[in-house]
């Protein structure tokens, strides 16, 4: 089946959800190759036995099956409260997608399917899940929840920032880092989706970033790039007007006299942000809008299991 053909058939949130979901049960089908064998058996019903814990609960039947323990997960039972936070400036409303481009193959679009697939897997899990979205300004906010009701609300407020904003949007990611963060009384996940353009200084980001981190909570940033134009700069060599997608500023240039130069400070940046996200004990991952979401989920899972 195709996806996109679908479109008109469904309504708005069933379409992102519709996707959201073949991406998740993709990968759960494929997690007998994965570290997380057998995690997948009876997905929605059970969690994974830490030492420790009492023994009542233990399935004993899917652990003849999978050489694994299992506990019995319960309907009121939340594991997790999880809190997803998306730039939504101008800059992450890019690349300009062709007519036959899916809407995932632009920063923003990608960064809301990805939001989308957390918030399946999250739901499968009964763990709740709150919503944060910024730019010049704090746009939405949606404290974590596990119903019905709340994840349809999430999955419509992630459609409506797929259309291009009708004016240009700066990036604050300072200030509303700051305020997402005094909102965070219990401990949560937070995952941050974000192209990381902004003009403020790396110390007063980071501590921001740390800020987040206060209660205990853990903290991933999925840095969201297009590798092939921002990463490797690959254009042809001749003369392009580039603007400026948050201020309008333009500039005129051949592209190949400023490649390499370009790559450099790019690739620097990069490392800048990694190092000092491990310092500050912040998991970074940069993620291109072309990549399925393996990398996305793995890093969930793997992050869920630390999380303890």
């Amino acid at each position: 089946m195709k996806i996109e053909s679908e479109i008109e058939k469904v309504s708005s949130f069933q379409h992102l959800e519709m996707l959201a979901n073949q991406v998740v049960e993709g990968f759960i089908s494929g997690m007998h190759k994965s570290p997380f064998h057998g995690f997948s058996a009876e997905f929605a019903e059970h969690k994974v036995y830490n030492a420790g814990e009492s023994t009542k609960h233990i399935d004993w039947k899917l652990f003849a099956k999978t050489d694994r323990l299992y506990t019995k997960r319960f309907e009121e039972e939340t594991n997790l409260r999880c809190h997803l936070i998306v730039d939504n400036s101008s800059s992450m409303h890019y690349p300009e997608l062709k007519l036959d481009q899916p809407f995932y193959e632009k920063k923003i679009g990608f960064a809301v399917l990805a939001s989308a697939v957390l918030m399946n897997i999250l739901k499968k899990q009964r763990d709740a899940v709150g919503l944060s979205v910024f730019s010049d300004k704090y746009e939405y906010y949606a404290p974590e929840k596990g119903s019905d009701r709340h994840h349809r609300m999430l999955l419509n407020k992630l459609e409506e920032l797929l259309v291009q904003p009708k004016v240009k949007k700066t990036t604050d990611t300072i200030t509303y880092l700051h305020q997402i963060a005094e909102k965070m009384h219990r401990r949560s996940m937070i995952i941050l989706f974000t192209d990381m353009f902004q003009t403020e200084d790396d110390e007063k980001l980071f501590n921001a970033l740390q800020h987040l981190k206060h209660n205990k909570h853990k903290v991933v940033l999925f840095h969201v790039v297009d590798n092939e134009t921002e990463l490797k700069f690959d254009f042809d060599n001749a003369p392009r007007k580039f603007i400026d997608l948050e201020s309008g500023e333009e500039v005129s240039i051949f592209a190949d006299n400023v490649k390499m130069e370009y790559e450099k400070r790019v690739e620097a940046y990069f490392k800048n942000l990694a190092l000092t996200c491990a310092k500050n004990q912040i998991k970074y991952v940069p993620v291109n809008v072309g990549d399925n979401f393996e990398k996305i989920l793995t890093t969930y899972l793997v992050e869920k299991q630390n999380f303890g």
